[in-house]
């Protein structure tokens, strides 16, 4: 199956109510696990590169790896650049095989928010790539403060710049270590009722499981970011092996030995996100 579109992934997810994971990569070891993962729930998975993997690993080495691992798969996989702050990154994601790319203008006034994701929107769709944008700020836990996206500036961002996605603020916070986010669902249902655009949640490792199946069934949340999740997974499942064998050195070994346990933890996400949501009568967000 060839890489998927963010659009042609989230479009589904969000009439169907159900939510796709967008799943942090960090090299190769876990891009792998998350496809096997997807593979074996049988459902849709984006791959996302956010800044610190691009710092790590040059963007057009992940563009080939993304879409090495996406054309091999039985599922869709969107190939996706997070976090990207510039136009300048955003075009050289869309030359290096990205399907996707994330514009986050979120630091910026509005209209320059606006502006930045529109140009970015005109170039990404001309090449047939989807664009996720973000309005209000998603902060950081132990670090920088959030503020809610305004569902009257949400609507005009989505108006205006055409994005696939809309990432909002309510309550999430990037690397949450425990499930104790507090989403504020009137925020997300306002949001809701005055656009059409699938949402999404960053800092979705915070977001207790039932919040994040209610979030997708009720408010066309259709994408959750998760990466602190996984990374912890992965972290528990090294130091196990390493203390079980500490005479062991080799790279591949070491990092082979966390596969099974990224593969299901990833499995686990993805596949719970995918479920039949609720009929539309009974949704409680408008639509």
């Amino acid at each position: 199956m060839t890489a998927a579109s963010l659009a042609q992934v989230l479009d589904q997810a969000a009439a169907e109510r159900r939510a796709v994971a967008g799943l942090v990569v960090l090299g190769w070891e876990d891009a792998r696990a998350y496809v096997e993962a997807a593979e074996e729930a049988g459902v849709p998975v984006i791959l996302q590169a956010g800044p610190g993997c691009r710092r790590h690993t040059p963007t057009p080495i992940l563009g080939r790896m993304f879409r090495m691992l996406a054309d091999a798969a039985s599922v869709p996989v969107v190939c996706h650049i997070d976090h990207a702050r510039t136009r300048d990154e955003c075009s050289a994601a869309l030359d290096c095989g990205f399907t996707s790319v994330m514009i986050d203008g979120s630091n910026l006034p509005l209209d320059e928010n606006i502006a930045l994701t529109a140009a970015v929107v005109e170039e990404a769709h001309a090449a047939g790539i989807s664009v996720e944008g973000e309005v209000g700020v998603v902060g950081y836990s132990h670090g920088a403060a959030s503020r809610a996206s305004d569902p009257g500036e949400a609507a005009r961002f989505a108006r205006e710049t055409g994005v696939d996605a809309l990432a909002v603020s309510a309550g999430n916070i990037h690397l949450s270590e425990a499930k104790v986010t507090r989403i504020d669902l009137p925020v997300v249902a306002a949001i809701t009722a005055v656009t059409r655009v699938p949402l999404v949640l960053h800092g979705g490792s915070g977001i207790p499981w039932e919040m994040r199946r209610r979030l997708a069934q009720e408010c066309r949340v259709a994408k959750f970011n998760i990466g602190t999740e996984l990374r912890m997974a992965f972290g528990s499942a090294l130091r196990a092996h390493l203390e079980a064998n500490p005479g062991t050195y080799d790279r591949i070994e070491i990092l082979a030995a966390t596969a099974t346990t990224l593969r299901a933890a990833a499995r686990d996400i993805i596949a719970a996100l995918w479920r039949p949501g609720q009929a539309a009568d009974e949704a409680s967000c408008a639509r």
